[in-house]
């Protein structure tokens, strides 16, 4: 086994601009740090967009624009102006928090940080959602000291979830076929392994869509957990044909396949290069 950077799992152990608490810090010490009990706990604060009405719940328009809060500072702001009780208890459904994927993530990995574990979020696509297509979709990834290995942990799938999808891996350790990241579907779609009319959500497929979601899984590996329709730069919103371009993106899908081996990589093609720099004027 290649032995793990030290300098690279003190990085993820740090929070990160969206992670970070801020002045909300202590109240993430209230909870729990077994991380099923963790899920359990995070699940209790938010309900995910698109099965509100699986649930019972009517959104309004003004309750659906929660999901552009970014950082987890703009969450719990929110969370307490909906129910002002500590976050370890769960709140009745009409007040919880309305996210999706990527922020049961966020809130998972910002959670698991303060606690001194490792943690990255993860952007690709799930296998478990619907038959024959990958869902656009965001996990957390933890590192377990005791097994030294990192692993995929869906804090978005409560018993509900896992009962109506017809689930039947541990939601705490996601198989890495069940959850396909970015890179690995630029990879296997451009070496003809897989239709890239498969990826996608809603209306929206293809290679420009896998494109997007591996760009999103390099920006959170250098911890910047942008939301699911933020797009500069390389994230063109179209299929890409140039040749060099092409030949880069290969790079960075070879990149993010092995984070750990090309950490050093990966901060410094995001540190350099302008194309995956976030957009004049987006703030956090």
């Amino acid at each position: 086994m290649e032995k793990v950077n030290q300098t690279m799992l003190e990085f993820y152990r740090a929070t990160g601009i969206m992670t970070d608490p801020g002045e909300f810090t202590d109240l993430f010490e209230t909870l729990p740090h077994d991380l099923g009990e963790l899920c359990c706990a995070i699940q209790g604060l938010m309900v995910h967009i698109f099965w509100a009405k699986r649930y019972g719940l009517d959104l309004s328009e003004a309750r659906q624009q929660e999901v552009n809060l970014r950082t987890v500072p703009q969450k719990v702001r929110r969370m307490l102006e909906l129910d002002e009780q500590p976050l370890s208890m769960p709140r009745p459904l009409g007040k919880k928090l309305v996210g999706n994927c990527r922020d049961f993530t966020l809130l998972l990995t910002a959670a698991l940080q303060r606690q001194g574990t490792p943690a990255r979020a993860r952007c690709g696509f799930g296998r478990y959602f619907l038959p024959g297509h990958y869902e656009d979709h965001w996990v957390c990834e933890y590192w377990n000291a005791s097994q030294e290995r990192w692993v995929l942990v869906d804090g978005q799938l409560d018993a509900f979830q896992v009962e109506k999808l017809g689930v039947r891996f541990d939601a705490l350790d996601v198989p890495d076929d069940e959850f396909i990241t970015g890179g690995k579907a630029w990879k296997m779609c451009r070496e003809g392994k897989e239709d890239a009319s498969k990826f996608g959500i809603f209306d929206m497929h293809g290679l420009w869509f896998i494109l997007g979601d591996m760009m999103r899984d390099f920006l959170a590996l250098n911890k910047i957990e942008i939301l699911p329709w933020d797009a500069w730069g390389l994230m063109a919103g179209e299929d890409p044909t140039d040749p060099e371009e092409l030949a880069l993106l290969d790079q960075i899908a070879e990149w993010t396949l092995q984070p750990d081996r090309y950490h050093p990589q990966i901060r410094a093609f995001f540190e350099q290069d302008e194309r995956i720099q976030p957009a004049p004027g987006w703030t956090p």
